[in-house]
């Protein structure tokens, strides 16, 4: 019998990449997305397989799967500001309720779990580069806090789970990573230039564009994520590629790489929005023999090529306007 792993947020852009491989490894695949950010279409050829089954459910509710479990992967929240800030309850309640069903539900059938967190735990960071052992500077009342702080819970009660019910947990950080199926709308940076840039658009740059961030190629990050849920180590784990660029510089890098005769437009940076980020990525190295392999400009290549294959429309497709939920 394959081993059976439960993907939460699995029509999300990672969630869909983490059904991808673990259905090329042999696993039997259960898919759960409430469907609030992800997209049907990013999971929609995985239907036909015997290997896959989905459930359109929301994780902050009571989560029921019946049989055995091997592995559960909780990746459903919301990633982006452009969506945490239009559903702040929402983004508060699947890291701290659906993170708490997703506990219970790996305590019951004895599964391994692995919760993706965050480089946002960090905040704006006074230490740089991140390593994990550092505590971060976060504020827990401005506009990012409902994100940053549900990820510090999910990282809190992951911990409690391990040391009180001696549960097989594992706790990823993600840092910045882009490739096929991110949305364009997201608000994040490399989706919005290559879509302003596509469209025609002038590229927007927050503040002075001398911000950085350190941006890792989704195939890389996957393969992290996999050798941390093998792994025996229930720390955190950075993953994410320290090749650091400011954002004035990464919006030239789109401009060269689309070929377009756009300018950069600068506009005020929104509050709280962290002025470094890089990862140490020590931990990952030595623990799980890790590193990214992908450079920035092959996996730029691959991600333009992605988003020039879009259907026209959807370069102009409007961000998801959200049901108000309490």
């Amino acid at each position: 019998m394959p081993q059976r792993v439960l993907i939460t947020g699995a029509a999300g852009f990672l969630g869909s990449h983490l059904c991808d491989r673990f259905i090329k490894d042999g696993y039997q695949v259960i898919g759960m997305d409430n469907l609030i950010t992800g997209d049907l279409k990013n999971i929609e050829r995985l239907f036909k397989l015997e290997q896959f089954e989905f459930y359109h459910h929301d994780v902050s509710r009571f989560i029921h799967i019946p049989g055995e479990l091997d592995y559960i992967l909780h990746f459903a929240s919301p990633a982006s500001p452009i969506d945490y800030l239009k559903i702040p309850i929402q983004t508060l309640k699947v890291g701290s309720l659906g993170t708490h069903n997703c506990m219970g539900l790996a305590k019951a059938k004895k599964a391994r779990i692995l919760v993706a967190s965050t480089s946002e735990i960090y905040g704006d960071p006074l230490v740089h580069p991140q390593p994990e052992e550092y505590w971060g500077n976060v504020n827990p009342v401005g506009p990012r806090g409902v994100y940053d702080e549900a990820k510090r819970f999910q990282e809190a009660i992951t911990m409690a789970y391990h040391n009180f019910h001696g549960l097989e947990t594992r706790i990823v950080r993600i840092f910045n990573t882009y490739g096929p199926r991110m949305r364009l709308n997201d608000g994040r940076a490399l989706p919005a230039f290559i879509g302003q840039a596509l469209r025609g658009e002038d590229l927007t740059v927050f503040g002075s564009g001398a911000q950085t961030r350190s941006f890792c190629y989704v195939d890389d990050l996957i393969e992290g994520i996999v050798r941390l849920l093998k792994s025996d180590y229930a720390q955190p784990v950075n993953i994410g590629n320290p090749d650091e660029i400011s954002l004035k510089e990464f919006a030239e890098e789109i401009i060269g790489l689309t070929g377009s005769k756009q300018k950069i437009v600068y506009k005020p940076l929104p509050e709280d929005d962290p002025k470094q980020r890089q990862p140490d990525i020590t931990k990952a190295k030595q623990i799980l023999g890790w590193e990214p392999k992908v450079s920035r400009k092959e996996g730029l290549a691959l991600t333009y090529d992605y988003f020039r294959s879009l259907p026209h429309e959807d370069l102009f497709r409007q961000p998801k306007e959200f049901i108000s939920r309490k």
